[in-house]
């Protein structure tokens, strides 16, 4: 039994097949965008919905009673609502792949594109600036395998977590021969911090991952507190959420994939305090690709509890690359980064 430690990219790549696509909206008037991941063909699909207030599509098809468990691509996206239109283009790209569950004659197949969203309207200034079906599209097309763009990006560009600006981060590790990578979409109404400041996740980290993260200021940290006490009382239900991917190389049925992204929630109470409210639409798919055998019950718990970490550990690699924003000027929001707001640099 060897201690997980991360893959290559420390990202959800390092799963064999697996390649993320960013499209960022954040030109004047918009602070928005789309995130496609998009596995190999024949990848299992599973997911689990805990928050309150969920913007999702597809996710009855993922239950482990319901026929079809292939899954295309899995769109993440801001845009509330709205933003569920980037799955159509997403489709639409699929299709012209010829990728999807066969329904006919050759080439008459339908994408599998189940999809979440985050609330990040008028964030930027213009309530009705939303990602679209050519976003998705677009984000498609821009999967890639390798290295993974984190913080104010994708489907994370109008993000805020705990009154903070929040974003997308990914990680991995490599478990007995198992790599399991996630990638989440952090816009929480809970904090990421402690009471001193210090980003939960960062207890969570694999070698030395986390090892430069500086040390919050204790002024800083109790002025922050007593802004997020007066904030909270002007917070409308649905307008935070947290959503993510967890992908394996391991084969696992379609019952063991909605097993996987429930153990993955885990992560997000490690992370962020509170979670699963009636404010948050919280929202964790699993993909298992199959090209590593199926592994054993305790096996499997193993690759569970690696998988938790990686969706805090990524939590915590979106609150340290996400930067300040001021959209004010146009009408929309002030957020601080982590860095920026809690400590001295």
């Amino acid at each position: 039994m060897q201690a997980p430690r991360p893959g290559p990219f420390d990202a959800i790549t390092d799963v064999a097949g697996v390649r993320v696509g960013h499209v960022t909206r954040d030109e004047p008037g918009w602070l928005t965008g789309t995130t496609v991941v998009v596995p190999p063909e024949g990848t299992v699909g599973g997911v689990d919905v805990r928050g309150g207030a969920p913007g999702t599509r597809e996710t009855d098809l993922l239950s482990p009673t319901c026929s079809v468990d292939r899954v295309d691509a899995v769109v993440l996206s801001g845009g509330s609502a709205f933003g569920l239109a980037t799955a159509d283009g997403v489709m639409q790209a699929a299709y012209a792949a010829g990728l999807g569950w066969p329904v006919g004659e050759p080439g008459e197949v339908v994408p599998i594109v189940p999809a979440a969203v985050v609330f990040d309207l008028g964030r930027g200034g213009a309530f009705a600036h939303v990602p679209t079906a050519d976003d998705g599209a677009r984000a498609w097309r821009e999967a890639r395998d390798g290295a993974v763009a984190q913080g104010s990006v994708g489907a994370g560009t109008g993000a805020r977590a705990g009154g903070l600006r929040g974003g997308v981060g990914t990680a991995s590790a490599v478990v007995d021969g198992v790599t399991v990578g996630a990638i989440v979409v952090v816009n929480a109404m809970g904090s990421p911090c402690a009471a001193d400041g210090s980003l939960y996740a960062v207890r969570s980290g694999l070698a030395d991952e986390f090892a430069d993260v500086p040390t919050p200021d204790p002024a800083s940290a109790q002025s922050y507190w007593d802004e997020q006490e007066a904030a909270l009382q002007a917070l409308r239900a649905g307008t935070a959420t947290t959503i993510g991917v967890v992908a394996t190389d391991a084969a696992l049925t379609k019952v063991q994939c909605r097993k996987l992204a429930e153990v993955s929630h885990d992560g997000l109470a490690r992370a962020l305090s509170p979670v699963h409210t009636a404010y948050d639409g919280d929202a964790i798919f699993t993909l298992a690709t199959g090209d590593v055998a199926a592994p054993t019950e305790l096996d499997l718990v193993r690759v569970q509890q690696a998988a938790a970490d990686c969706v805090t550990r990524a939590i915590g690699h979106a609150m340290l690359a996400a930067t300040s924003v001021d959209r004010t000027a146009d009408g929309g929001v002030a957020l601080s980064s982590w860095r920026d707001r809690l400590t001295l640099g």
